[in-house]
């Protein structure tokens, strides 16, 4: 429990720093600034690797799985990598919800902020449910296995689906059922008055379409890492870190996103190994390296396709 609490403690401490410290003024966060804060939460990341080495050697956590120190390295990485690629989709729905209420580049690392906060309460609550459901009914890992190759399928076959609009989403609808909503933003406060009567401005409800976003990738992604390791501590410090790390990396990929159109084929990829994996589980069990391997292959693939097919920008002779 101490560690569990000085790990919580320090992930606060992160956040503090960067609302009240480094972002304590609201401003546009250039492509340079993004770049450093992601490599530096990627770096921060992988390192706590080697603190998970440090702990489970030195049994200073419950290791409910009796896994090696080494073994628990590889499957924090593992998780990791399977949340920061599950978390690539959602930047872009993030950009989506941005663009359609209109959200200034000023104020969109605060929506980003609370909605971090959300998303660690809400992932916490997951993976608690999800370890006791795995422990408790064995089964369960056969329907989190079907259940994430239903997700790749469906990936697969949504290219001819309609485009997400948080406008027309039903959290818009009861939201605006609620509490009267303004299209008018007042400086950086999700509400505002008008004639006496608060309103919800557009960064409060962009904050509530993507926590509510995020509950719904969550629901892929916690059951992909949990095929990794039903190890409560591996399992949400890895979530967690992908988290902390996704708002950088929103900022560093929003003027890009169109680059990476094939990463969609990684995650799909991704998806079906470990669903697979779940269902046979019983009969193979995948060394912790190969699964590993795979991730990390399927991610550079599918960066490196996405780079050299980008479309080439035309000029505007062309586009004439």
């Amino acid at each position: 429990m101490i560690v569990w609490g000085l790990f919580l403690a320090l992930i606060f401490i992160f956040l503090a720093l960067d609302l009240g410290v480094f972002n304590k003024n609201p401003h546009v966060i250039s492509s340079k600034e993004a770049g450093i804060w992601t490599g530096v939460w990627v770096t921060l990341s992988f390192a706590f690797s080697g603190v998970v080495n440090w702990l489970y050697g030195n049994k200073f956590i419950e290791n409910p799985t009796g896994i090696k120190p080494s073994e628990a390295t590889i499957k924090y990485i593992t998780g990791y990598l399977i949340e920061l690629s599950l978390s690539v989709d959602n930047i872009f729905i993030i950009a989506v919800i941005f663009a359609s209420f209109k959200i200034s580049r000023k104020y969109q690392h605060r929506v980003l902020f609370w909605g971090i906060l959300g998303a660690i309460v809400f992932r916490g609550l997951m993976i608690y449910f999800g370890v006791i459901l795995i422990n408790k009914f064995s089964w369960m890992t056969y329907l989190f296995g079907a259940f994430l190759l239903f997700t790749a399928v469906k990936m697969l076959a949504k290219k001819d689906e309609e485009d997400f609009d948080p406008k027309g989403s039903l959290i818009y609808r009861i939201i605006g059922r609620i509490i009267p909503i303004t299209t008018h933003t007042e400086k950086e406060n999700f509400f505002t008055k008008i004639d006496n009567v608060n309103h919800a401005t557009p960064l409060f409800v962009a904050l509530l379409v993507i926590e509510v976003m995020d509950m719904l990738f969550a629901l892929d992604s916690v059951p992909a890492i949990l095929a990794i390791t039903s190890d409560p501590f591996l399992v949400f410090s890895s979530n967690i870190f992908a988290i902390l790390g996704l708002r950088s990396m929103y900022f560093f990929l929003a003027n890009m996103l169109e680059k990476f159109n094939h990463l969609e084929y990684s995650l799909i990829a991704i998806l079906s190994f470990v669903g697979i994996k779940m269902l046979i589980v019983d009969y193979y069990k995948f060394p912790e390296w190969v699964s590993l391997s795979f991730i990390a292959l399927s991610l550079i693939v599918g960066i490196v396709v996405s780079i050299l097919k980008a479309p080439e920008k035309k000029s505007p002779d062309e586009e004439i």
